[in-house]
């Protein structure tokens, strides 16, 4: 009876500060979508606002000031080619470690993780410079590139932790049957690892949409994606919040609604190899 009580009282703790956590989490989020609603004297209202009459001129001057699905495709464009870039490159990679390693290969991948603790502005000037010798400043194509670039370290760990929880002996029986590297990989290797292909995808497109350094630095109104437009709203005069919160929810909110639908998978891709 005791022992019941006492997981009960741990179940229950557990649960409010499950909730608690969350709800510091989405906060922010929430905070920004209600000031969104709102008009600029009642955005920078000291103590907030939390009841007044929600208006949508924020949206209709976001709208009628920038051309909002030109930053829209310009995002989906890069984060959707990026993706399926990265994983053309980091599928075969980790593969190639996973399966046929050499005495190099945790080298190798450990100096390719070990790039992502590079801060991103040491590498800014010459990446600049490259791209201005080559005509890719504000290029679509750039950025594509920069941003398989700077995800495939992290594409190529998930698949090769993902590849390693495959059983070497499926391989063998496989090559035992006169399978060929092809079939190996179309039959065994990709029906057996879909759900942490998938899963890789899912996770770099959203860092390639969320991503804001490479884009401020590197485009203009051309290539510029939905990082630019909310930057744009930042002016020497000042901040105006309740546009800010405006054109920031039209930003993230397809990503946030595509990772709710696909959390299962995102945290499936996040957890490969956790336990063994």
């Amino acid at each position: 009876m005791f022992g019941s009580y006492e997981w009960n009282r741990t179940l229950v703790i557990r649960t409010i500060a499950s909730w608690a956590l969350a709800l510091l989490v989405f906060f922010p989020i929430l905070f920004m979508l209600v000031t969104s609603f709102k008009t600029e004297l009642q955005a920078i209202a000291v103590p907030s606002l939390w009841l007044f009459e929600p208006t949508l001129e924020n949206y209709t001057e976001v709208q009628e000031r920038s051309d909002y699905m030109h930053f829209a495709w310009n995002s989906i464009i890069t984060s959707v080619m990026s993706t399926i870039l990265g994983l053309l490159i980091a599928v075969p990679a980790a593969y190639s470690f996973a399966f046929s390693p050499t005495k190099h290969s945790k080298d190798i991948m450990m100096w390719m993780l070990s790039t992502k603790m590079m801060p991103a502005v040491g590498a800014l000037i010459p990446i600049y410079v490259i791209c201005q010798k080559f005509g890719l400043l504000d290029s679509l194509f750039a950025l594509t590139v920069i941003f398989t670039m700077i995800n495939l370290p992290i594409m190529v760990w998930m698949l090769y932790s993902n590849f390693k929880d495959i059983p070497y002996e499926i391989l063998e029986a496989a090559r035992m049957d006169g399978a060929t590297l092809w079939d190996e990989f179309r039959q065994v290797i990709f029906p057996l690892s879909m759900g942490g292909i998938a899963a890789t995808g899912l996770l770099c497109l959203v860092l390639s949409w969320n991503e804001a350094f490479w884009v401020l630095n590197l485009t203009s109104a051309n290539a510029g994606t939905l990082a630019s437009l909310v930057a744009s709203y930042s002016s020497p005069e000042g901040l105006f919040w309740a546009k800010l919160s405006a054109v920031s929810v039209l930003a993230i909110g397809p990503i946030v609604v595509f990772g709710w639908f696909s959390q299962k998978q995102l945290v499936q891709g996040l957890t490969f190899g956790a336990v063994k």
